[in-house]
């Protein structure tokens, strides 16, 4: 059925995100941005590019120390298919650290910019929705350590069993792998609300390669845009009957569900549990719900519609 504007139901933004990932990485960032940037339950205020892996980046042909550079371009590159957003325009887009480590803290605009708005008084509250490394998030919390406590941070990153891992090696997940150390200051932050989703649940949100071009794609000019990142991966990839969608586990919990606002207090068995103090993982994910949820938007894009109230 083709969407018209009589069968919306308006939704209004319950916070304002700012998004941070690896957007020169693994082509299901972008897919994750295009998605929550299409969902009228978040503002998003400002998007931010983390680096990549320098022997990833190395293996890819990729400059090793433009990583972020390139992941800001990337993001530029998807607003221009996304077209124009109607009364607003599209958030800043700002790179972070091309490396590790306090010392690049004063060029890191990404960060400057999380702690500006983390400042920033606003009825809504500020989510920090990170697919990737936790650089430019370390960086923000020691450049200004009173916004701890002024911020939600959703993370796609690190294992069920060692979520804040000293050891860093193959079996370490790449998220956590990629800084070490950023991973290691921003979960022992005190003060600091984290909702992580491990590696052993992100893992479990595939899409076929063959829904990929004949369900999504043909959907709109984004989804082809979107569709093409995979026909440009780098040699040694080799993809399989399927890719995940790993980083679009922010959109669940960030846009489709009340994750972040009715989160059990203890242990339960609806796949959250507390680690900690202003610490729970997610790991159960409604797969189903976030396709459904991206191809109706995808749709209404296409057809210049919004259900934004």
């Amino acid at each position: 059925m083709k969407p018209t504007p009589d069968l919306l139901i308006p939704l209004q933004p319950r916070a304002r995100l700012f998004v941070d990932n690896d957007h020169a990485g693994d082509p299901d960032g972008l897919w994750a941005l295009a998605h929550l940037l299409l969902c009228p339950t978040v503002r998003t205020v400002a998007i931010g590019s983390a680096l990549l892996d320098p022997r990833l980046a190395a293996a890819a042909g990729v400059p090793t120390q433009r990583t972020a550079a390139l992941g800001q371009a990337a993001v530029v590159a998807l607003l221009q298919q996304l077209g124009s957003p109607g009364r607003t325009a599209w958030p800043p887009v700002l790179a972070g650290a091309e490396a590790p480590g306090p010392a690049h803290d004063a060029d890191n605009a990404a960060a400057a910019a999380l702690v500006d708005e983390a400042l920033r008084d606003d009825a809504l509250p500020l989510w920090v929705a990170c697919g990737g490394p936790l650089t430019n998030v370390a960086a923000a919390l020691r450049l200004a350590p009173r916004i701890a406590d002024r911020i939600t941070l959703v993370w796609i990153g690190g294992t069920r069993q060692r979520p804040d891992a000293d050891a860093v090696d193959e079996a370490t997940e790449y998220n956590f792998a990629t800084d070490a150390q950023a991973a290691r200051e921003v979960l022992a932050c005190a003060g600091l609300r984290i909702h992580q989703v491990p590696r052993e649940a992100y893992r479990t949100l595939r899409v076929s390669v063959a829904e990929l071009g004949t369900a999504l794609r043909p959907l709109s000019p984004l989804a082809d845009w979107l569709h093409g990142r995979y026909r440009a991966l780098p040699p040694f990839v080799r993809l399989g009957g399927s890719v995940t969608f790993g980083d679009s586990a922010l959109v669940l919990l960030c846009a489709l569900t009340d994750a972040l606002t009715d989160t059990p207090g203890a242990a339960t068995d609806d796949g959250v549990r507390r680690t900690g103090p202003l610490r729970w993982q997610h790991t159960m994910l409604d797969g189903r719900l976030l396709l459904a949820d991206l191809q109706a938007r995808l749709r209404l894009q296409a057809a210049g519609l919004s259900d934004a109230g």
